[in-house]
């Protein structure tokens, strides 16, 4: 089996190999062009699988023409047309309706627990979404991580009554996954879901084989890897390219940086303060070069919006889930909604301030 450094050898080449082909310039003969290339991409694998000679030199050769082979055969394929009214698409719907009929006062809290559970941001003010966007805090709107991370946490914690058994473990992990996948399909499958997916995917499958570490940055790689090949042309996607950059910088410089802080107790309030520091300007530092390139704008006040706003959407996230959950089983009692309220006001309160500065 691979270890974590492999995974993360062998993701450069095979990842620098789909973006060579995915950034093939366009014109008539492109699909000629590529599926020339596909050819001679199967070739080189085949001739360096059954070559003699530096063997580790070989296998980056060998996966960089297996990117390369994924990237052609994706510009020449034709991909079916996506299916409608499935099971996904009917629970979404069902969904929206539960928070539509929840009743909430503040006007902008339904369309943000839409925003923030569904991915849903059509019904947000223009208002709001100027906040969003001036803020810095943009990110928070767009299904990610955080977001996945958090129904993550309230799966795991209502499957605790299961035990910690070998059977129980299996069980948990595979509704777990069940469960996240579902998610992700009926929310769109952006490609910062996905991801997430694919890291809870992963996360559980090592789980559940002995004597197996979980690397963050292996299994960075190892997800970068699996949704390349799945969806070669994602990595146009500015969306796929700031989560995986995002994610890199947390695994790699937000350790260092969280280091930094001089040894104190756990509860250290100012040790959480500047770790949650440390997250943000880190993931900035990783982005912010991307993002300047594509929009020429950064948010100067990303690091006071973030400290905010970051604690109030978790826990507005938690809130949510619960709220509709409740809603949906017609057990909601109207203090919970109204605690939803208050977070989705003081949410979107907090960055009208910081981007008025």
């Amino acid at each position: 089996m691979l270890e974590g450094k492999d995974i993360v050898a062998i993701s450069i080449p095979f990842s620098a190999g789909v973006a060579l082909a995915a950034y093939l310039p366009p014109g008539e003969f492109s699909p000629y062009l590529a599926a020339a290339l596909s050819c001679l991409a199967a070739a080189a694998f085949a001739i360096l699988y059954c070559g003699r000679g530096d063997r580790s030199l070989m296998c980056h050769a060998m996966f960089f023409c297996a990117g390369m082979l994924c990237g052609f055969t994706a510009l020449i394929a034709i991909a079916p047309p996506a299916p409608h009214g499935g099971p996904a698409e009917r629970a979404l719907e069902a969904l929206t309706a539960v928070i539509d009929r929840c009743g909430f006062r503040f006007d902008q809290t339904a369309p943000l627990v839409k925003a923030l559970v569904t991915g849903q941001r059509e019904g947000l003010s223009p208002e709001t979404n100027a906040a969003f966007q001036d803020s810095g805090a943009v990110h928070i709107l767009s299904l990610s991580g955080l977001h996945m991370g958090v129904i993550y946490g309230i799966l795991h914690k209502s499957l605790a009554w299961a035990g910690r058994s070998r059977p129980a473990a299996v069980m948990k992990a595979a509704l777990t996954i069940a469960a996240a996948g579902f998610f992700t399909a009926m929310t769109g499958a952006s490609p910062s879901v996905v991801r997430a997916f694919l890291f809870i995917l992963i996360n559980e499958i090592s789980r559940l084989l002995p004597g197996r570490r979980r690397r963050p940055l292996a299994v960075l790689c190892a997800a970068l890897m699996i949704q390349l090949a799945a969806d070669p042309m994602i990595i146009r996607s500015l969306s796929f390219q700031l989560s995986y950059l995002a994610m890199l910088a947390i695994f790699t410089l937000f350790p260092v940086m969280e280091s930094w802080y001089p040894e104190s107790g756990r509860r250290d309030p100012f040790r959480k303060l500047w770790s949650a520091a440390a997250l943000s300007i880190s993931c900035q530092l990783y982005t912010a070069p991307l993002a300047w390139w594509h929009f020429h704008t950064f948010p100067a006040y990303f690091l006071i919006s973030n400290l905010v706003a970051l604690p109030i959407s978790e826990v507005l996230i938690i809130s949510s889930v619960i709220t509709v959950a409740a809603e949906a089983a017609g057990i909601c009692p109207d203090m919970l909604k109204g605690l939803t309220d208050i977070l989705a006001q003081a949410l979107v309160k907090s960055l009208e301030t910081v981007s008025s500065l």
